[in-house]
């Protein structure tokens, strides 16, 4: 099969090695072998060197640099946005570590969103979930699912990130320093951490994991060993490239296409359905919160945990939840009114659903008729969905969702 572009990651990182002042560029950075790639594409497409790209800037007042960059960023290419967008940040960070910075202005481009952000339902997880074929890839999704870890973290999280006794705790903490997540702790992101947690079904499907480790590949999971790891000698911390191979595979599986990136905007969809407070969510997340010189105090994880535990109902997905079932059993009981409405008949499995959830026909045909011949007396109710389960229970049924995140409801 013809490779789409003449260098792998590998072998532009091999080029790169040849130019001593790539050399120390790269020895500054944490992914090498792909900043080596997008310096190699740069310099394919303008035609130079790296040391004939830093002749450029030998005379500090010249712009020759910047306007090279411009024209590579103006010019049509056969380069995707955001290739064009990677590049250009190489590019910058390459001259900066050799002390001749270019001017902010140049090589302006924006990033281009070409596909919607994908929101997962439960039932789509639930489909993921299944196509897993090992307890590692489905301790993976859990996980993801409920902690909002990114994906270069999930390769440096060992087990010394969970919090001591984690398998007695109801809804455990991860704690990872400033080195493993975003930024690494240098410049605007010193001192930043990430403090989140696991739901129940998260620790399960761990706990899961990590006895399969030990009986059938006979590792042990002391605080310095990785969590994820390759299942094939010698058995390393799982790598980025790994990943992505997992959530293709999956993919394929499930029929449900997604991205590491999108259990982060899971999380947060949630965490701002039950009104957490935004500097809360964004320690969960990782990022870093103005106006606190010690945000991560056991106390304040412990006020995080209390927060987080509110979310645990609508993060989870692999277990029917009381509230699942009252919800799918709402849509049951719609689906056979508007049967009995028109006359139409019940198959097999509209009376496999009347017995698992025990649907009273002769109160909906009654209904059906009063539908028809009358008006019904009904209560409106506005409220949010943290209130749903228990107007459930009490008889009410959905009428309709809000933008907002709120539902009327009818009794």
């Amino acid at each position: 099969m013809k490779r789409k572009y003449e260098l792998s990651q590998t072998e532009a990182f091999d080029w790169a090695n040849q130019c001593p002042k790539a050399v120390t560029w790269l020895s500054k950075l944490q992914k090498k072998a792909e900043n080596a790639w997008r310096l190699w594409i740069y310099c394919t497409q303008v035609g130079k060197t790296p040391d004939q790209l830093l002749v450029l800037k030998k005379d500090p007042a010249s712009r020759d640099a910047e306007f090279l960059l411009d024209s590579f960023v103006a010019n049509p290419t056969a380069l995707s946005n955001s290739v064009k967008v990677n590049v250009v940040i190489a590019v910058k960070s390459f001259y900066k570590h050799n002390y001749c910075e270019l001017a902010r202005a140049c090589g302006q481009i924006t990033l281009t969103k070409v596909f919607p952000y994908r929101r997962h339902t439960k039932e789509e997880l639930v489909k993921i979930c299944r196509a897993c074929q090992n307890p590692r890839d489905r301790a993976l999704i859990t996980f993801v699912w409920s902690s909002a870890i990114a994906r270069d973290s999930l390769t440096r999280l060992t087990w010394g990130n969970l919090e001591q006794g984690w398998t007695d705790k109801q809804v455990p903490s991860i704690s990872l320093q400033s080195e493993i997540i975003k930024g690494h702790g240098i410049g605007r992101y010193k001192g930043v951490e990430q403090h989140t947690f696991l739901t129940p079904e998260a620790k399960r499907d761990l706990i899961d994991y990590r006895l399969w480790l030990l009986h059938t590949k006979k590792l042990t999971s002391d605080n310095s060993e990785p969590i994820f790891r390759d299942l094939h000698p010698p058995y390393g911390a799982i790598t980025g490239m790994s990943l992505n191979k997992i959530a293709g595979m999956l993919s394929r599986r499930s029929g449900v296409k997604f991205g590491w990136h999108d259990a982060r905007r899971y999380v947060e969809t949630v965490l701002e359905e039950i009104k957490i407070h935004p500097n809360w969510a964004r320690k969960i997340r990782g990022r870093k919160v103005k106006g606190e010189e010690a945000p991560y105090s056991r106390p304040a994880i412990e006020q995080l945990r209390k927060a987080y535990a509110e979310a645990v109902p609508l993060l989870e997905f692999t277990q029917p939840t009381q509230l699942m079932e009252l919800q799918k059993r709402q849509e049951i009981v719609e689906v056979l009114t508007d049967k009995l409405m028109h006359g139409e008949p019940l198959g097999d499995e509209d009376k496999a659903n009347i017995k698992r959830y025990s649907i009273k026909l002769a109160q909906r045909k009654t209904l059906a008729t009063r539908h028809n011949g009358g008006a019904i007396d009904c209560d409106f109710d506005q409220i949010a969905e943290t209130q749903l389960l228990s107007y459930l229970q009490a008889g009410w049924s959905i009428v309709h969702k809000l933008s907002d995140g709120q539902l009327i409801v009818k009794r």
